[in-house]
């Protein structure tokens, strides 16, 4: 049966649209577009186009010297990616970088879900203070935390001193090229605990406490309650503390800048700062390509951490 107003609708779908509706419609997009302007031409200014240069400048021989016209910046391709490989100082960078990172990560999210297990669940007095304890670091400034720990690390600093108590000579942390990484990931896990302990610790309260009760009336102990259930349903925060440790640790760079300027012996040279330092040199059609090979290596590491701890969940 045939009504008014499914003619009407009728009506309006052959005519394109063209009704007061429609054009209210169209109003108020081009309305909502115009507020949303100066946020799209600032972000394509500001993000956009820097990120597209760059990459074009990739597979460029861009130097400071040169003026940025097509006659003068020579187009080399893929050249400027293999003479990166070719480089000792940045095959250096990448491998301090790997090392960082494959330390790192994993000692930072043991410390900082055991401080979150220890809060959750053994730590009742005084939990608002130990919270902000462990947490300040991350919001302290990096040049006051390095000044500290270079007084920490020094040949007659607090560590060494607390490890001549017990009978260990400590070495020389940051002028040593054996033990300068260790050192830089030492400073990297106590300053960034804070905010996995944060995250981990948000992430236990939200596992049901009957769940834990009716697995301890089974028989279950801590520690397989913690593999069984705890860990399990878990694995989304783990998932989100692992991919922001990996962005940051993949990128660090005030560490070896404050505390030993990449040395000694390129010891601590990571990629971050491999290519701030080309772009000092004037190198930027090299720092440009080392900017993506670190994309992607995070890009990479997101994705096989996406897949690990998806792969039983």
């Amino acid at each position: 049966m045939t009504t008014p107003s499914t003619v009407a609708v009728a009506g309006a779908t052959r005519s394109g649209g063209r009704g007061p509706a429609a054009a209210a419609r169209r109003r108020t997009a081009v309305i909502a577009y115009l507020f949303a302007l100066p946020f799209l031409i600032s972000f394509a200014v500001f993000m956009v186009y820097p990120l597209v240069a760059s990459l074009l400048m990739s597979f460029t021989d861009f130097r400071s010297l040169d003026i940025p016209t097509p006659f003068n910046v020579g187009f080399v391709g893929f050249e400027q990616y293999t003479a990166l490989f070719q480089d000792g100082r940045f095959v250096r960078s990448l491998l301090n970088t790997l090392y960082f990172v494959g330390v790192g990560i994993p000692l930072t999210m043991v410390v900082a879900l055991a401080l979150a297990v220890a809060l959750n669940n053994g730590i009742n007095r005084f939990r608002t203070v130990f919270r902000v304890g462990f947490y300040a670091p991350v919001v302290t400034s990096i040049v006051a935390i390095a000044v500290v720990w270079r007084f920490i690390l020094q040949p007659d600093g607090l560590l060494n001193t607390a490890l001549g108590a017990i009978g260990i000579a400590g070495p020389d942390w940051l002028n040593d090229p054996w033990w300068s990484m260790p050192a830089m990931i030492l400073m990297a896990v106590w300053r960034n605990m804070g905010t996995l302990m944060v995250i981990f610790l948000a992430g236990l309260q939200t596992i049901p406490g009957d769940v834990l009760e009716a697995a301890e009336v089974d028989g279950a102990g801590a520690w397989q309650r913690f593999r069984r259930i705890t860990l399990p349903m878990l694995r989304p925060t783990l998932l989100l503390g692992a991919v922001l440790l990996s962005v940051g640790y993949l990128q660090f760079f005030e560490e070896p800048f404050v505390m030993t300027r990449g040395g000694p012996l390129d010891s601590t040279l990571s990629i971050s700062y491999y290519i701030y330092n080309e772009f000092g040199f004037g190198n930027y059609g090299t720092a440009s390509a080392a900017s993506y090979v670190l994309f992607v290596a995070i890009a990479l590491l997101s994705l096989l951490q996406f897949r690990a701890f998806r792969a039983k969940g």
